[in-house]
């Protein structure tokens, strides 16, 4: 069952790499629990299939890291990229796209937050397992408010242009 707007975010582990020792974070992976990384926050999370990919590599993560000021503008506090990979690769492709300071690479190397909110893809049929579905959702304090859930091979209404445009 696919999470729904309204409802709460579950609970899962996300990992994010830390290029230095700072905040309480180590350098490396450093784990976040969901519900409480989203606590009191605004936050855009995209979900896409993989590090390295092509769309995911030339549009989906290059439209947030443009568009990220202009989130910000409108009220966002945070924006989140979710991929079944694990966090020493999530660090290395944020580093190359230029997300640093702009959007977090949130790994979810099991696939725990991506299937507990039901937004998977299997593809295990071409050798890489199962993976984020591609989407965007907007989040306030744990709550799904907005969710575009994009079709197979599509890349229509993940991207940061489209959540400007939702967020008013």
């Amino acid at each position: 069952m696919t999470i729904s707007v309204g409802e709460r975010l579950p609970e899962a582990t996300l990992y994010e790499y830390s290029d230095t020792e700072e905040n309480g974070c180590s350098i490396g992976p450093n784990p976040y629990k969901v519900s409480e990384a989203t606590r009191g926050k605004k936050i855009v999370i995209f979900g896409l299939p993989g590090a390295y990919t092509p769309t995911c590599s030339a549009k989906h993560v290059p439209s947030y890291v443009a568009d990220y000021d202009a989130l910000k503008a409108k009220g966002v506090d945070e924006v989140w990229c979710v991929s079944v990979n694990d966090a020493f690769v999530m660090g290395a492709w944020g580093r190359e796209q230029g997300a640093g300071g702009k959007v977090r690479m949130m790994a979810d190397g099991s696939a725990e937050f991506s299937s507990a909110t039901g937004l998977t893809l299997d593809l295990t049929a071409r050798g890489m397992g199962v993976r984020s579905n591609r989407y965007s959702m907007l989040v306030e304090d744990g709550v799904v408010k907005s969710l575009n859930v994009e079709g197979p091979g599509k890349f229509e209404v993940s991207d940061a242009g489209t959540m400007l445009k939702q967020l008013g």
